[in-house]
């Protein structure tokens, strides 16, 4: 595996921001793949992104895609017109870049079919799209069937939510798979903190509990947060959300979604998933402590897993994080950096983001290649 090569730039015009991750890059030799993010400032203009970028360097492959922010080594690009490229050189049989997965997990077996190491691809980097509603199940379904750990998220922006995958497309799932050959290490950090117990859904109709472990939603919830009025929990709302604790999990992981609604008449609590009775479900606050203190422990267990300063890795965290929870001054990116040494790193700001074969949100999900 040769070096990868990392550039990134800000600029009102997408063709100077280019020229000067070109220039930064410098010479391509025995690259392979390219990574492309961009800021959703210039989503309309990814398709000439990529094709300035696979002529400058003639790289061949890519994937990419747009974020309302985009991350580098130590650096957030948030709200302004920006792009993450780096490079890598990868053996060319040891990666294949896979088009769109709309429907169906059998359209990525179709799709690397005639790949040899297809059979030994273990891990993937996947990007999505946030308007098909059936990607959370689709992600699920590709990654039980093909074997594949997935990093990756959703697209977002507030124009365009292209992805590149060696060319645009949209609509489903696509990104690129590694053989074994290609060693990385991944982690998961959380952007809330549980408060209250684990508690068994008892009653329920699709996304609105009525009953927790047999008492009325509502009371269960200001109990569980402290709330003494709804007057109280109505103030309190907004950094309030429900976590589902992932099963057979040995790590303590749960999947966040928001508090939709409360019905005050009828105790019930409405919240942006569905669910059905026996589920487990807790509640819990966004914290920025909390946070920061979840992502010193992921980033520490990830050192010990690398060894060393690894060759490269990619970033995906939620928009919610960032400089809108931990403030100005790239705080999320300078702790990677300050924790794991000074290497290339690309990633973007999500709409959900993807590990295992799972969607989660407020978290931020890093892989290293070693």
């Amino acid at each position: 595996m040769s070096a990868f090569r990392l550039a990134h730039a800000s600029a009102e015009n997408w063709g100077r921001a280019a020229k000067s991750c070109v220039d930064q890059l410098g010479p391509a030799d025995g690259a392979t793949l390219g990574f492309v993010y961009v800021t959703d400032r210039l989503s309309a203009d990814l398709d000439g992104i990529l094709t300035v970028l696979r002529e400058m360097t003639s790289v061949p492959h890519w994937i990419g895609t747009v974020g309302l922010g985009v991350v580098a080594t130590g650096r957030e690009y948030f709200d302004e017109p920006a792009m993450a490229v780096m490079l890598c050189g990868l053996p060319s049989g040891s990666f294949r870049v896979f088009p769109t997965v709309a429907k169906k997990a059998s359209e990525l077996r179709a799709a690397t079919a005639d790949w040899k190491e297809a059979g030994q691809a273990t891990f993937g980097i996947v990007h999505g799209d946030p308007r098909n509603p059936a990607a959370p199940e689709l992600l699920a379904a590709v990654a039980k069937e093909c074997g594949i750990f997935f990093v990756g998220g959703l697209s977002s922006s507030r124009g365009g939510l292209a992805q590149v995958a060696d060319k645009l497309m949209d609509g489903g799932l696509s990104g690129a798979l590694f053989s074994g050959s290609v060693p990385v290490a991944t982690g998961l950090t959380q952007g809330c903190s549980p408060v209250g117990p684990v508690r068994r859904i008892t009653a329920c109709q699709e996304n609105v509990l009525s009953q927790l472990d047999d008492m009325p939603a509502l009371d269960a919830l200001m109990k569980d947060i402290g709330a003494s009025s709804i007057e109280e929990l109505s103030r309190r709302a907004a950094n309030i959300h429900v976590a589902l604790p992932v099963s057979g999990s040995d790590t303590g992981d749960y999947m966040v979604r928001n508090l939709v609604g409360i019905d005050p008449d009828k105790d019930l609590v409405a919240i942006g998933e569905r669910v059905s009775p026996g589920d487990r479900i807790m509640f819990c606050r966004r914290d920025k402590d909390a946070a920061r203190e979840d992502l010193s422990r992921m980033l520490k267990a990830l050192k010990r897993r690398a060894g060393g300063v690894p060759k490269a890795g990619v970033y995906y965290t939620c928009v919610a994080r960032g400089p809108n929870l931990f403030g100005p001054g790239s705080v999320e990116l300078a702790a990677i950096r300050d924790e794991l040494g000074d290497f290339p790193l690309v990633g973007f700001f999500c709409n959900g983001e993807i590990s295992n074969d799972r969607l989660y949100g407020y978290t931020g999900v890093l892989a290293l290649f070693l």
